[in-house]
């Protein structure tokens, strides 16, 4: 397993030194001059031209990335642009808002869509098997900010049970931290919902006709021991793999979802970033993005290979 491991590991490397150059490079290419954003738009064409040469802006794509990659492995991330503020402060901040957000919608797709696809399995071709399908095709097709706008409508303008916006750490007071985090991580999970209910149902199905299966019940098994621990533990094979896959997706939707319902994560970094063209925010956030779908994909396929053993 430790050989696999760093097997692993090692395939990581060229993926995220491809990936860290392409954001790198893409920043760069954004309109509007970042030198703006510290000097304002009053200052002159010399002092920009003089502040570019003191960031090293005037320097090839190539050496100011080899500068910024050594920067990084010395854990330092740069300053904003903005305020000089370190963006290692930042993220610290941050970074625990979105995992918390990623960690409950991704709590709440499996609460929802396991069980769907369970009695969608074994209800199939009724009027359960229909409207469950339906309920996950909806949930997918439903936008982030679209669903985030109507829950907002709905339970704290209309029903005013939960508040619509704001951030409280979980350190601090759980119970409120929960509340406001419970709207947008229905937002983003809903739609994983769907996916996890069609992934669940469609295995569970494909189970349900195994050798094996028919066994269990020839032998006289109650059928929820046959579903459980025969069926339903294999199902979630490919199930398990499908949600590891899909937490990029998740990631992805707190950059909308975090402007939707104020929270201030790494989603809300980025957009606030790219229109004050603050360079050194947008890079390093999308680097922790991608550096953790790329360590997420990596558990997820450890966890395969330790859940079926014909995958080693």
């Amino acid at each position: 397993m430790l050989r696999l491991i760093l097997s692993r590991l090692l395939q990581l490397l060229p993926v995220l030194f491809i990936v860290s150059f392409a954001v790198f490079s893409m920043t760069l290419l954004l309109p509007g001059d970042p030198t703006v954003t510290m000097l304002g738009e009053s200052a002159t064409a010399e002092q920009r031209e003089t502040l570019r040469r003191e960031l090293g802006l005037d320097l090839p794509v190539p050496v100011q990335y080899g500068r910024w990659v050594a920067r990084i492995a010395a854990g330092d991330f740069g300053h904003s642009l903005r305020d000089q503020e370190p963006v290692i402060d930042m993220l610290k901040q941050r970074v625990p808002v979105t995992l918390q957000l990623t960690a409950v919608s991704l709590l709440i797709a499996v609460i929802i869509g396991v069980p769907c696809g369970v009695v969608a399995a074994l209800r199939r071709n009724t009027w359960v098997d229909t409207t469950a399908s339906f309920f996950a095709m909806f949930l997918m097709a439903v936008p982030y900010f679209w669903a985030g706008i109507l829950l907002i409508v709905v339970f704290s303008i209309h029903l005013g049970l939960l508040p619509p916006s704001g951030y409280a750490p979980i350190t601090e007071s759980p119970v409120e931290s929960l509340k406001l985090i419970l709207l947008p991580a229905v937002a983003v999970g809903g739609s994983m919902a769907g996916l996890v209910m069609r992934q669940t149902r469609s295995s569970l199905l494909n189970v349900l006709s195994a050798d094996y299966v028919r066994t269990a019940r020839a032998k006289g098994a109650r059928e929820t021991r046959v579903i459980v621990l025969h069926a339903l533990r294999n199902a979630l094979i490919p199930v398990i793999t499908v949600v590891g896959l899909q937490v990029s997706t998740l990631l992805g939707g707190a950059v909308v979802t975090e402007s939707v319902f104020s929270l201030p994560g790494l989603g809300r970094m980025i957009v606030s970033g790219i229109f004050e063209r603050n360079f050194p925010v947008v890079q390093a956030a999308i680097l922790v993005i991608v550096t953790c779908v790329l360590l997420l994909n990596l558990l997820t396929d450890l966890s395969y290979q330790l859940l079926d053993k014909r995958a080693a």
